[in-house]
């Protein structure tokens, strides 16, 4: 019983008082800070005397940018160990007989730790909200999941009964036809599982990811690659620049938000004739385009078109397989690059799909 209680109590000291090395280089280094902010204004103005407003304000960030209480006392009594040593009469001599250090001392405690408890709350109302974020978007995966999983499914598991039930009485025609249907089943089944690998590689858009510099056209060269193994009937037109981009990313995530922007405008893009794909120089980013001239984005209201990418509204649109997925990842990649990414339709006729990278 004694064990238990005392492992308690540690536990709750604990996270109360957590210590590690940063914050403490962080408390320091704002203290540190504050006290040379009071030296420089004290050799060009002698009469200053409200240091205690400089060290209120350190105290404050140390609240916000350091974990548990430990480090809001702490600061607070080297700051009015600090304000007493260098600032008060009689200079670089600690006092405590001097008036009115005690009230200073409980004033700057109790602010420290104020400020520390509502920062805390902050903090985890933030880590809160993240967590529904998380949630929300685990929920919308698992809808598309089941959604674009069943379709190619049921197709798979209907054509093999027809093989297997009906024997001789289908012609090789007919064989033929629907061991084609099952094996664009299964490919569609093999890119929906890629998507899904591509989420757990990032876990979510504010995932920090691996990122290291990679030529830009050889990674569209390899979506187009890819995309016309699969697509070979179709005019893939590519649009680059004369210089060289050398880009910090992840190869493999970038390249399955090209291949499944290029498949969506081959699957939906009704009408087009040909699907390009550009790469330009913006300012300090480089922006990678997928047009086509086909039908554009469905007119309908203008947060539709915002939330293309949501899976949510996927299900609106009258496709033959959902893409809500395939453009879900495409948006989490982007975001974890900390990229944008925009919807819109062209004057001339098409959609284009646009995202950003960092130069």
């Amino acid at each position: 019983m004694k064990q238990s209680f005392w492992k308690t109590i540690s536990e709750t000291a604990r996270r109360c008082f957590p210590i590690s090395w940063k914050d403490t280089g962080v408390m320091v280094l704002l203290l540190l800070c504050a006290y040379a902010v009071c030296t420089l204004l004290h050799l060009f103005s002698p009469s200053f005397n409200n240091e205690t407003m400089i060290f209120f304000l350190a105290l404050m960030l140390i609240a916000r940018w350091t974990e548990g209480y430990f480090y809001d006392i702490a600061g607070s009594l080297l700051s009015v160990v600090l304000v007493n040593y260098a600032f008060t009469y009689p200079y670089y001599a600690v006092d405590f007989s001097l008036t009115g250090y005690p009230l200073m001392f409980l004033v700057m405690l109790s602010i420290s730790i104020m400020v520390g408890t509502l920062t805390s709350r902050a903090k985890q109302r933030d880590k809160m909200r993240e967590e529904v974020i998380r949630e929300q978007m685990y929920s919308n995966l698992l809808r598309s999941v089941s959604h674009d999983i069943r379709t190619p499914l049921t197709s798979i598991a209907g054509s093999t009964s027809a093989i297997l039930e009906s024997g001789d009485k289908l012609n090789e025609e007919q064989r033929k036809e629907l061991l084609c249907d099952i094996r664009d089943e299964a490919q569609w089944l093999i890119r929906v599982v890629e998507n899904i690998l591509s989420i757990t590689r990032i876990g979510g858009c504010q995932s920090k990811i691996s990122k290291t510099p990679e030529l830009a056209e050889e990674i569209i060269s390899s979506a187009v690659g890819k995309l016309q193994k699969t697509y070979p009937e179709e005019e893939i037109r590519i649009e680059l620049p004369d210089s060289v981009f050398f880009i910090e990313m992840d190869p493999i995530l970038i390249e399955q938000v090209l291949f499944n922007l290029l498949e969506n405008a081959v699957l939906h893009a009704k009408g087009h004739t040909w699907i390009a794909i550009s790469l330009k120089q913006r300012e300090a980013e480089v922006l990678f385009t997928v047009s086509d001239n086909g039908c554009g984005i469905s007119e309908k209201p203008k947060k539709f078109v915002i939330d293309l990418f949501d899976p949510e509204h996927a299900r609106e649109r009258d496709i033959k397989r959902n893409m809500g997925i395939g453009l879900s990842v495409c948006k989490s990649i982007i975001l974890a690059h900390g990229g944008t990414v925009v919807t819109e339709n062209l004057p001339e006729g098409g959609a284009a799909f646009s995202f950003t990278l960092p130069m």
